[in-house]
This record gives structure tokens, C-alpha cells and sequence, in this order.
């Protein structure tokens, strides 16, 4: 017999099953680990469709503000696309075709009256993480407490990207309560990789890294907390931002843990290239959202600071680069992709130094105390109100019987971040002064491993001490784990018994392809500067639009 929670998660199934058009069925599963190639070898997608999704956001906005191709054709075929995509890797909570075509036509009706498009956006899709509420629809956000609820309102990005001109047609999975960088829910389970179902998407923002690594969306909108844009960048070969707090409207948006104030949520896009990360940033900041959200920094894009990058990238950057944050060493694929980054720069003029992580175990166990200051109180009351059991990523990671601190301890918390910060500002300005110039960006991993293995990831501080931090950084897609090249260093001796955990998983075979990638980090708020490094390092790499 099946309990409510299950007919409830069964229904919601069913529904975003039957949203898709029958015409728009796979009739068979492709065999094989890999879904990657399969939409556009279907038979499903015409040329032209084929053609639309594989084309960068840049060029399609010129397309569409020319005339030269119609709102509803780009929409249909990223619909069409984005079917696919959930029927291969299973990462929609939401699929609204009709509500998408209908959206096209008002603009494409726009567009003929007045020979303009309505914005920068005009007629692009995008595809939206499921914390974004759009009116009519439901944000379940992987709480099956939350099936049933209709939003009546949007969420303050919605609107100014809907005012651009971008259209939504699709709002992707997300892991029960967001805190885990893997995606799987008892709503709609697992959302695989595309490039091997045996591989995780990443989270917490997984399904729209499947959604845009498959090409079923060209520019997907996620959230990081802890690593939450960055991992599914990295394990789908995207390059993401994680802009620091208040460069991006976060208004309005579901989140658990709504309130805490310590280490802020953000969010920011992920997508094929750098060239379409500004083009997202940009047409947000035109709609000037500090109008709209009180704790968006009132700062246009400066292109003057990408000049000063520009300017810099000809007589050479000047930057620092850590393998290892001291408290897990990466996978082999990992520290390669860091060594390619570093020669890469060297031989093309630019100076890159060794960077020490300052007290990275420090910030790593202060993140992870903050996240948890509640005694998980807020996310097990979600989990709890359907009778719905944990799924196994959380139950590994939060404790439900952890007692919360009281507020005398998060003023203290809040110190203890507060001085971290400013240390590690002053660890920045020491090596500059010692080099007699400016540090420009740092290169780090962003996670200890390529894409990882279903229910193995286990270390989140390469990516959680930078939102601590509330750095800008930039996800860099740089390679493929090869069995050939990345060896399992056998007599490697871990630094603790997390380490040794993380080492034990890799396997040389089972990680060969898996995607590689960096971060670029920079100061806070510099994510003019930061994104025109990161597309530096692509053109060197030779991966400036990702296949």
C-alpha cells in the first residue's frame, strides 16, 4: 500500500509526463551510458531546430532583434530539446510548453507592430532552476510538502529577465532541500548526466546543469550556497558564475532556510561560454533590479573594468593558483586540469604564483556550522511535513538531533566570518606587496573531483570557503579525465580520514571522460574583471564555447 506522500510524488509525475506532446516521445531509450549525443541523431529535431539549440545565446539575440529568426521557432525547438532532455536524464519539475509558444507569439506580434525587439533577451529561452517562482506554476523545490501550492507571484528575477524578453518554458530539478551537490529527490528520483547516466549532474542546481549540458537550454539560471552553480558547471563542461551577494536579484525566490543571513545564497547563469554569462549579467543589470530588490548593490556593468582586464591580458595577468586547499587533495583529473590552466597562462606571457589557501579547514568547519545553526530545523520540518524519508545525501550530511545555536552565538559566528574575510583580504594585499603589483584572480578547483559517481560526493570546500568568502568566481571548463593519463597514485598517504575517503573513490576507468574544470576567483564583486579572465583562459584552452 502506498502512502500519501508517494500518490502525491506518483501524481506530480504523471503531470509532467503528460506535459510533454506525444509527437515529442522518444518511442526507445538509447542503450549505452552516454544520452549526449542522442537528440540530435533522434530524428525528433529538424535541422533547423538542431541548428537553433546548438547556436550560442549571443548569436541567437542578434538573430531574433534582426528579424532574421521568429520567437516561436526558437521556442519550440529548445521545448522540443528540453523534452528530450527530460525523458533522457529526468531534470524537469516543470515543462509549459503552451505557456512558453504563447509567451513567443506576444513577442513575435510585438517585433512585427514595432520593429524593435522588447529587449536584450527578446525571444530567447531560459530555462530556470525550480527556487524561481513563476505565476501559475508550482515551486515544490524537491519538498513533496510543497506539491499543490500555485505560486500567485513571481520572483523578482522572473520579472526583469521576462521584461528583457527572455521566455521560460521549463524549471529544472533540484536535491531535496537544496544542501547537497548532487540532485535527486523523492518527487521525480535522480537526474543523470548526460555525458554518462553513471555520473552525477551535480547540484544543487543539477538539473539545469543537465538541462544546458544536453543543450535542451542555452543559458539556465541557478543559485549557490555552497557550490550549488559551480558543481554542475564543472561536471556538464559549462562555464557558470557565482556572483558575490547583491550583484543579482534574489527576491522572492523559494529557499530553505529563508532568513539566514550569514553566508547569502546568490544567483547567476550557467551556460556554453563566457560570451553568454555577460550576456545574462548584463541585460539583468539594464533592468536596473536594485529598483526592485533592497539588497541589490545599485552598480551597473562597468565595462571599464573589462577594458582594464583587456588592457592587462596584453601585457600579462598576474595571478595565483592553488592545487590543493590543505584539506583534500584533488583526484588526478583535478590536478591536471590545474597544471594545463597554470602552463597554459605561463607559455602565453602571464605570471602565475603559487597561492597557500589561508586557513581553508578554519572556513570549511565555520560554512558547514552556519548551514547547520538551526539544528537543521527549518529543512527537517519540510522533509517531515509529508512523511517523505530523507534521501540518502542528506542523512549523511545534516544531523537532525544537532542542537541549534543561540543568538549570542551567531553574533559570534558572525565575528568569526566578519575577521576571516578581512584575514584574507590582507593575505591578498601581502602578496601583492611582495610582487610589487596587483593580483588579478586566483585559479583553484572547484571540486576534489571530476564528475563524480552517483551518492560519492563528500567534500564541498572548494566551493563553500568562496561563498564564505562572497568572492566572485567563475566556472572554467578545461578537459576530460583520461585512465591514460591519471593514474591512481597508489602510495599517496591522505591528510585525514575525509581525504581518505575521497581518494578511495577514484577509479581510473570509471571517471575516464568525466568532465574537468577550474574556478577563477575573484575579489567581491569584481565579476566584470573575473568573467574576462575566465574567457581569456577559455580562448587559450581552446574551449571559449563548449561543445
Amino acid at each position: 500500500m502506498t502512502s500519501k506522500w508517494e500518490e502525491l510524488a506518483a501524481d506530480k509525475r504523471t503531470r509532467i509526463n503528460e506535459s510533454i506532446p506525444e509527437e515529442w516521445r522518444i518511442k526507445e531509450l538509447p542503450a549505452g551510458d552516454c544520452f549526449f549525443d542522442f537528440p540530435a541523431k533522434s530524428g525528433l529535431l529538424s535541422d533547423q531546430e538542431i541548428s537553433i539549440t546548438e547556436s550560442s545565446a549571443t548569436d541567437l539575440v542578434q538573430q531574433l532583434a534582426h528579424g532574421d529568426l521568429k520567437a516561436v521557432d526558437v521556442t519550440i525547438a529548445f521545448c522540443k530539446r528540453a523534452a528530450l532532455a527530460h525523458q533522457l536524464v529526468n531534470c524537469c519539475l516543470e515543462f509549459f510548453p503552451e505557456m512558453a509558444i504563447a509567451q513567443a507569439k506576444e513577442l513575435d506580434a510585438y517585433f512585427e507592430e514595432h520593429k524593435k525587439p522588447v529587449g536584450p533577451l527578446h525571444g530567447l529561452p531560459i530555462s530556470l532552476k525550480d527556487q524561481l517562482r513563476v505565476k501559475g506554476l508550482e515551486t515544490s523545490m524537491g519538498y513533496v510538502s510543497w506539491l499543490g501550492k500555485y505560486d500567485t507571484t513571481e520572483s523578482v528575477l522572473v520579472t526583469l529577465l521576462r521584461k528583457a524578453g527572455a521566455v521560460f518554458y521549463t524549471k529544472t530539478s533540484v536535491p531535496q532541500t537544496l544542501m547537497v551537490c548532487e540532485t535527486v529527490n523523492n518527487i521525480i528520483g535522480r537526474t543523470l548526466n548526460p555525458r554518462n547516466k553513471n555520473w552525477s549532474c551535480g547540484g544543487s542546481s543539477g538539473g539545469e546543469g543537465a538541462m544546458v549540458g544536453i543543450r535542451g537550454g542555452v543559458i539556465g539560471v541557478g543559485t549557490d550556497i555552497g557550490g550549488s552553480i559551480r558543481v554542475p558547471s564543472a561536471f556538464n563542461f559549462l562555464y557558470g558564475i557565482r556572483p558575490s551577494h547583491g550583484r543579482m536579484p534574489y527576491a522572492k525566490m523559494a529557499n530553505s532556510m529563508e532568513g539566514q543571513e550569514t553566508v547569502h545564497s546568490v544567483v547567476g547563469p550557467m551556460a556554453h561560454s563566457a560570451a553568454d554569462l555577460r550576456l545574462f549579467l548584463t541585460s539583468v543589470l539594464e533592468q536596473e533590479p536594485w529598483k526592485y530588490d533592497s539588497k541589490v548593490v545599485p552598480l551597473p556593468w562597468r565595462s571599464t573594468e573589462e577594458e582594464a582586464i583587456k588592457s592587462k591580458i596584453q601585457d600579462g595577468l598576474n595571478l595565483g593558483y592553488y592545487s590543493c586547499d590543505g584539506v583534500v587533495f584533488p583526484h588526478p583529473p583535478i590536478l591536471r586540469g590545474i597544471e594545463t590552466v597554470v602552463s597554459t597562462l605561463k607559455s602565453n606571457g602571464h605570471t602565475v604564483v603559487p597561492w597557500t589557501p589561508y586557513k581553508h579547514s578554519f572556513g570549511h568547519d565555520l560554512v558547514n556550522d552556519i548551514y547547520a545553526a538551526d539544528g537543521n530545523t527549518d529543512v527537517f520540518k519540510d522533509i517531515n511535513a509529508s512523511g517523505e524519508p530523507s534521501i540518502p545525501n542528506i542523512r549523511d550530511l545534516l544531523n537532525p538531533d544537532k542542537e541549534p545555536i543561540d543568538m549570542n552565538q551567531l553574533w559570534d559566528t558572525h565575528l568569526k566570518k566578519w575577521n576571516y574575510q578581512s584575514e584574507y583580504l590582507e593575505k591578498w594585499r601581502e602578496l601583492e606587496e611582495r610582487q610589487g603589483k596587483e593580483l588579478d584572480a586566483i585559479i583553484a578547483p572547484i571540486t576534489a573531483t571530476a564528475a563524480i559517481r552517483h551518492n560519492q560526493f563528500r567534500y564541498y570546500g572548494y566551493a563553500s570557503v568562496i561563498n564564505l568568502l562572497d568572492f566572485t568566481s567563475v566556472v572554467v571548463p578545461v578537459t576530460f579525465a583520461d585512465k591514460k593519463l591519471d593514474a591512481k597514485n597508489d602510495g599517496y598517504q591522505p591528510l585525514s580520514e575525509l581525504d581518505a575517503t575521497v581518494q578511495a573513490e577514484y577509479d581510473p576507468e570509471a571517471y575516464h571522460g568525466a568532465p574537468v574544470a577550474v574556478q577563477v576567483v575573484g575579489r567581491r564583486l569584481s565579476e566584470e574583471r573575473t568573467l574576462a579572465i575566465a574567457e581569456e583562459i577559455g580562448r587559450l584552452l581552446g574551449n571559449s564555447v563548449t561543445p
